[in-house]
């Protein structure tokens, strides 16, 4: 199976705080992510840690809504949250770097995540999460440069 976490970055010709603006700022995942169609605050939350949001995905094979919370909110430095009850671990990290910033997307399978899978698909949980994983891998760089462009557009 391949490796349960992934990380790669990119450097965005911007400072620190206006990545983390960007990339804090749920409703628009849509406009970067590949799977993710887009993505709502619930109400009351804002992008503290403890608030909470909702998100509409896709892939050619099914669509599906999760629902996170956020776990790290340092303007500048990191947003993270997790989904469902602790399942998977997405995460952005900056780092002030010459010409900009440092922007490292990261993702893990967590220990409850792949507990669910097994009790979902029994036999079938490694290719499941085999899928999830490749998805995640191949997904980031894909996020990566498009947060890079919106970024320097803006």
């Amino acid at each position: 199976m391949s490796e349960l976490r992934h990380s790669a970055s990119v450097v965005v010709a911007r400072a620190p705080d206006e990545v983390y603006d960007l990339v804090s700022d749920v409703t628009r995942t849509g406009e970067w992510s590949p799977i993710c169609q887009e993505c709502w605050w619930d109400e009351g939350a804002a992008g503290r840690v403890g608030d909470r949001f909702t998100g509409r995905n896709a892939t050619p094979e099914r669509s599906w809504e999760t629902r996170s919370q956020v776990v790290a909110a340092d303007r500048g430095r990191e947003f993270a949250w997790v989904v469902g009850a602790g399942f998977v671990r997405w995460g952005f990290r900056m780092a002030p770097v010459p010409g900009g910033t440092e922007l490292t997307e990261s993702w893990e399978f967590l220990p409850a995540g792949l507990a669910m899978f097994a009790e979902r698909y029994g036999e079938r949980a490694d290719e499941q999460i085999a899928l999830r994983t490749r998805q995640a891998h191949e997904g980031i760089p894909v996020t990566l440069a498009a947060i890079q462009r919106i970024a320097e557009a803006g």
